[in-house]
């Protein structure tokens, strides 16, 4: 257990005193769960009741009459609902979904403490600017007006892409998809959001190699694994609802759990098997299992046959990690991989589970596509009770990536080549000229003008080197001069001491958040600091998407508290400023000058994004799925009776065609036992017909009841035509088709939908059927290999495993084999890595801001195995410095534990508000610190970046440990 207040464990004298005047006495669970049932929030709440709930105030709020509205949970993706109880106005109590297929009437901490997070004490109240060293109180139009201005001289003066514009999975739906849109109309492509920092890697890897990156299956469908494979993943403790649907299978099933991890977690606490492996070897630890699979001829031949292309090749790779070269490159001894295969071969269908401990690596990419080719190689894809159920982290961080809040792509996936410009332009009824002189235009090399909105733009992971990079070697007129920090914690990033010099260097950093964040302390600027206070989505309406797809509909639960504002209203007030909120509401209802419509902008995205089915998911659909929960079986998700029979619940995607298609949305992917228009789906034609004269399509299997008896590429106008199914074509149809391309438009940019209502009723994918790809030939590794990180103890593997050569993209030179030439392992010997807790989430600004979670764990700490700590002289609970070997260093408390082996070091990354030492909590406005702070791990986290989504590496650098 992680030490609590009343531990013996001695303490910092500055803490005790401040969660004392939060809570004076222990709060007991049932009142903790019940969220206290006041009418105020916060420190008021408690003051009233001398500190703790009395049994008296509980029943008298029961007894009232209460509104009862649904939204939910802002913590995780599980998608957990929330029961609000509203008095007044006022959210005065809340209770877990009961009916919800996702929660269950659960909640975790987390999630039994929202109301707090809405109602908190410390949020920011009003805008307010850093002038002269302090803070000020200023207006919302004083705000709007100063910045818009300075961003207009900025723009005026070094173009448009200066302008750094940092979305939010906190975002809803709608507000993300205005974000990303908002930024096209600014003209830049420097926009991104916190999913480039979590799993752009899976994004990448899994799209690559079956056509869609997302999860797969559903927490709900792990009721019928056979066997549940967790990598790099801590559910227990990052998803704790999750472990819900996990253990059903493990007892009802006798589904062995087999947890691979450098750390003995909670979740491993569960596992038949735990299998400790040394942090950054995925890949080779994949290979072992494969090696034992190939070797005894488990895998599954035919499926690999008719579905998967490329697996000769992966074979050739996997024959190399004999049981003896894996164990030197992991340290897990081959007899232990042997079970895992043979048990992962004898309880099929199995599922793979993996989050941030498999993607924030610099070979990424190379991790999340082995995990993909394991499921291939056992047929444990397309199948109810398989597929790869990828753990997302944030609440809607899974809807932020696909509306597109990213700087490599346009929503929906559509990417930033001229057609999918020119789709968008559509749906936006954008004059495409008017856009493109949005953004900046150069000259190439060979003197041609290039246009900057085809180009990706600068990741979230490198904002920093956007500042601070010598502007002659970056892919844009001018360095970045103006941060928007919207909704964003910087402490989860790397590299915080170059951070601090970044925000130090900017002309201009903004922050829109109902808590201020790190960012209003990171940094010593004395001026051009600006908090702008968001409202939270319990503030406002709109759609959400869950980890497994499904979209859910939050009602507003109270209006935005003190000065605060919803996203969608900030975003037009600049819209107005900057002079074009006609052109970018165009299509858009408002109800006043600055309050976009939140249905609306639903109906708009709906109208575009053909590319993974958010276009049958209209709002009344959401509602009504949110209405019935009660009617959705609560393993298939499918509604049994009731108003929305058949469909599964919140429509998870691709939800084909128009709403009016009563699309049932897609439980699991690729899985051709269903009809298409029942939910089924093949693997997506995304790569071409052929390779090297091989075949790509599938061989001989189709989605059941397929007119096309066979693979098959992705649905065009020409293709209806060659089948003489264009017959089944409306006029309206066709005349939009007409529109775009004739013959050449495809079923990603009819926006009538006809392509795909056509090859639906033939009971056909629109987007093919092929084969997953094992070997992704456009990727650096075309087969996923081992590489040592670039800050490896292990000198002795670098000859064989070497990183990448420094490369330019993504805007940025970016840094490898020049680093990892450098032997840091001497002097700096023990490997560090990060993960979470179960009482904080993300960057932890609002969750240690809450005084039930703050409660919890006031304390950042290392975990430290005891030979380590016995050979460095430290004991547990005692001050230690843990530096890594860029310089960053962190001052935090000791926790000695076997949970981590010998030469491994652990810290969260939840904290911040203390930087090297120094506790930072004078900066902060007044009353909107944060109950608890602490050192941010990545203080000492250092460089490293994946090779394809500059997905940033934190779970395999050095450090060394010192008492303090």
């Amino acid at each position: 257990m992680l030490r609590k207040k009343t531990s013996s464990v001695t303490r910092d004298a500055n803490r005790a005193p401040l969660l004392s005047a939060v809570a004076e006495k222990t709060v007991d669970r049932r009142s903790f769960l019940r969220g206290s049932g006041l009418a105020v929030g916060g420190l008021t709440a408690i003051g009233l009741t001398g500190g703790t709930v009395t049994r008296a105030s509980a029943q008298e709020t029961m007894a009232k009459s209460m509104e009862t509205i649904k939204s939910v949970c802002t913590h995780c993706s599980v998608g957990c609902t929330v029961i609000a109880e509203v008095d007044n106005g006022v959210w005065v109590g809340q209770e877990p979904g009961y009916d919800s297929p996702f929660n269950l009437g659960s909640h975790c901490a987390k999630g039994a403490a929202v109301r707090e997070h809405a109602h908190g004490e410390r949020r920011l109240k009003y805008p307010m600017k850093k002038e002269g060293g302090e803070w000020k109180r200023i207006s919302w139009d004083q705000a709007i007006n100063e910045i818009g201005d300075k961003m207009l001289s900025i723009r005026d003066e070094s173009g448009p892409d200066s302008v750094y514009w940092l979305g939010s999975a906190k975002h809803n739906n709608e507000q993300a998809y205005l974000f990303r849109k908002f930024a096209a109309y600014w003209g830049t492509n420097n926009v991104d959001h916190q999913a480039r920092i979590c799993h752009s890697t899976t994004v990448a890897g899994v799209a690559n190699t079956w056509g869609y990156g997302a999860m797969t299956n559903s927490y709900n469908d792990i009721h019928n694994s056979r066997a549940i494979f967790v990598i790099g993943g801590n559910p227990a403790e990052a998803h704790p609802v999750s472990l819900m649907h996990i253990l059903k299978a493990k007892e009802e099933n006798n589904a062995p759990v087999i947890v691979c991890d450098p750390r003995f977690t909670r979740t491993a606490a569960h596992a038949d098997e735990y299998v400790r492996f040394r942090p950054g070897t995925d890949v080779a630890l994949v290979w072992g299992i494969l090696w034992h699979i190939f070797e005894n001829s488990w895998e599954d031949k035919e499926f690999i046959r008719t579905r998967v292309w490329g697996m000769d090749e992966i074979k050739d790779e996997v024959n190399k990690w004999t049981p003896e070269e894996v164990e030197r490159v992991t340290g897990v001894p081959g007899s232990q991989l042997e079970r895992v295969a043979r048990t992962l071969a004898n309880n099929r269908p199995g599922t793979v589970i993996w989050c941030m401990g498999g993607t924030q690596h610099t070979n990424g990419n190379n991790n999340t596509r082995a995990y993909c080719i394991l499921q291939l190689a056992l047929g444990n894809m397309g199948t109810t009770g398989g597929g790869t159920n990828i753990f997302r982290g944030h609440d809607n961080v899974q809807g932020a990536t696909d509306l597109g809040v990213l700087s490599h792509t346009l929503p929906g996936y559509y990417g930033l080549s001229g057609g999918a410009w020119a789709h968008w332009g559509r749906v936006w009824g954008e004059d495409m000229d008017w856009l493109k002189g949005q953004f900046h235009t150069e000259k190439d090399a060979d003197g041609k003008d290039v246009n900057l909105m085809n180009r990706t733009g600068i990741p979230v992971s490198r904002w920093i080197d956007g500042v601070l990079e010598d502007k002659e070697n970056i892919d844009q007129p001018d360095n970045v001069r103006a941060m928007v920090l919207w909704g964003h914690a910087p402490n989860s990033q790397t590299r915080m001491t170059e951070m601090k010099t970044a925000m130090e260097k900017l002309d201009m950093l903004v922050v829109v958040d109902p808590y201020p964040t790190v960012s209003a302390v990171l940094h010593d600027r004395t001026d051009g600091v600006y908090l702008l206070p968001a409202a939270t989505q319990f503030e406002t309406r709109g759609s959400v998407t869950a980890s497994n797809r499904s979209i859910q509909w939050r009602d507003k639960i109270f209006d935005p508290l003190f000065e605060a504002l919803p996203d969608h209203v900030i975003m037009a007030k600049f819209a107005n400023k900057f002079g074009w909120a006609d052109r970018f509401f165009r299509n858009i209802e408002m109800e006043d000058a600055e309050t976009p419509n939140i249905e609306s902008v639903t109906r708009e995205f709906n109208s575009g994004m053909w590319t993974i089915g958010y276009t049958g998911q209209s709002p009344e659909r959401l509602k009504l799925h949110m209405a019935n929960q009660h009617t959705f079986d609560k393993t298939t998700l499918q509604a049994v009776g009731g108003p929305a029979d058949g469909d599964y619940y919140g429509m998870p995607w691709p939800c084909w065609g128009t709403a009016e298609m009563k699309h049932p949305g897609t439980p699991n992917l690729y899985d051709m036992s269903k009809p298409v228009s029942k939910g089924g789906l093949t693997f997506r034609a995304r790569f071409g017909v052929e390779r090297n004269g091989e075949n790509l399509l599938a061989e001989g299997v189709y989605s059941q009841g397929s007119d096309i008896k066979d693979g098959y590429p992705e649905f065009t106008m020409q293709m209806l035509m060659d089948l003489g199914w264009d017959g089944d074509l409306t006029d309206e149809e066709r005349a939009a088709i007409e529109a775009v391309a004739g013959p050449k438009t495809n079923w990603k940019t009819d926006l009538s939908g006809g392509i795909q209502r056509v090859a639906i009723k033939h009971e056909c994918a629109p987007f093919g059927n092929a084969k997953a790809r094992a070997v992704v030939w456009t990727f650096p590794d075309p087969v996923p290999l081992h590489r040592e990180p670039l800050y490896t103890p292990r000198r002795d593997l670098v000859a064989d495993y070497p990183t990448y050569e420094d490369r330019k993209f993504y805007r940025l030179p970016t840094l490898y084999a020049s680093i990892q030439k450098q032997d840091f392992s001497q002097d700096y010997p023990i490997i560090l890595t990060s993960g979470r807790l179960v009482e904080y989430e993300g960057g932890g600004d609002e969750s240690r801001s809450n005084p039930w979670l703050a409660e919890l764990q006031q304390d950042m700490f290392v975990e430290i195995n005891p030979r380590d700590a016995n050979n460095l002289g430290v004991r547990d609970g005692s001050q230690v410095w843990v530096e890594g070997p860029e310089g960053g260093k962190v001052k935090v408390m000791a926790m000695v534990t076997e949970r981590v082996g010998a030469g491994v070091a652990f810290m969260p990354f939840h904290f911040g508000g203390h930087f090297q030492g120094q506790d930072q909590r004078d900066k902060y406005p007044e009353g909107a610190d944060p109950y608890v702070l602490g050192e941010s791990t990545n203080t000492a986290q250092t460089y490293g970046y994946d090779s394809v989504t500059q997905m940033q590496e934190t779970k395999a650098t050095l450090c060394k440990i010192s008492a303090a």
